[in-house]
């Protein structure tokens, strides 16, 4: 009988065992576990990518990317069942917001980062929201039409990104030397042709759609003819942290699947935005009603 009783409860015990095991199976690992330990979600954020994330004129970050990142901390809050869950908005630019991430300063992302193999080496992506096409923008007056025209001169370029890379790719500026003169973020990149320092940027061209329509003079600009590669946009998160990529996934997809986030794209592409009250008048694509309809986070080769 005694043996019967040992026995029972070995049985027990490993019941119990296998049931903690499942139940630590759901618990929080990853940004996740750091958020529910912390009580804080640290957001990184942009301050001058027009209109994804940047700063209205009370320096409070605003954007497309901003009200979506919204879904996903709503999302985070209820996974974790902590709806007073502290949210801290950090500052980035396209040169830190790498290793912020890595190094756990911030805990995502919202902002206009393209999401690509190579990056995704250091950091993983949550589903498409919205796709870009790399072109080169020059004054009018400049003389260059197409980018073999752009042989000798400076070329503006934001320190920590590779658009700038994509012209040497390209068949007519395979052959070309120019000179790289970097900016801290779009907007000093883009501000070095308005002053003239440098003859063209490379950058997305929804970001220079709204740094041209927030110059004094947006008639002074314009687009070459080419376009150097098409990229997916995603938040950014730490890579191989599959708990919070399904959370984040979870909250955009039910936005797709519902529509709403045609609303939130009309909203701040084709209706007039903070603080000037500019429009922008940029259409979906699209590539990116495809990405919608199909949610993915394939990066860019």
């Amino acid at each position: 009988m005694k043996r019967n009783m040992i026995a029972a409860l070995l049985a027990i015990g490993g019941l119990a065992a296998a049931t903690g095991c499942k139940a630590d199976d759901h618990s929080p690992t990853g940004t996740l576990k750091k958020v529910a330990d912390t009580g804080t979600l640290v957001v990184g954020h942009r301050e001058s990518s027009v209109p994804f994330s940047y700063l209205d004129d009370q320096q409070k970050p605003i954007g497309y990317s901003m009200e979506l990142c919204g879904y996903v901390i709503d999302a985070v809050k209820a996974k974790l069942k902590k709806p007073d869950l502290k949210v801290v908005l950090q500052p980035v630019t396209s040169a830190n917001r790498i290793p912020l991430l890595q190094n756990g300063t911030i805990d995502m992302e919202c902002g206009s980062t393209t999401n690509s193999v190579k990056r995704q080496e250091q950091v993983s992506f949550a589903n498409t929201t919205f796709v870009t096409n790399v072109k080169v923008v020059v004054k009018k007056d400049s003389g260059i039409k197409s980018l073999s025209d752009l042989d000798g001169q400076p070329i503006a370029t934001t320190s920590g990104t590779t658009s700038v890379q994509l012209i040497r790719e390209n068949e007519k500026g395979s052959k070309i030397n120019f000179k790289e003169i970097y900016g801290k973020d779009h907007a000093e990149s883009f501000l070095l042709v308005a002053n003239d320092r440098a003859k063209a940027f490379v950058m997305d061209d929804i970001l220079i759609a709204g740094l041209i329509a927030n110059s004094k003079t947006p008639d002074d600009f314009m687009f070459l003819p080419e376009v150097l590669r098409t990229e997916p946009y995603g938040i950014m998160i730490r890579k191989d942290d599959p708990m919070f990529k399904e959370v984040a996934d979870e909250a955009l997809n039910k936005l797709m699947k519902s529509g709403e986030i045609n609303k939130i794209y009309a909203k701040w592409f084709e209706s007039p935005i903070p603080p000037k009250g500019i429009n922008l008048n940029f259409a979906m694509s699209p590539e990116l009603k495809a990405a919608i309809a199909n949610p993915n986070s394939e990066g860019v080769k």
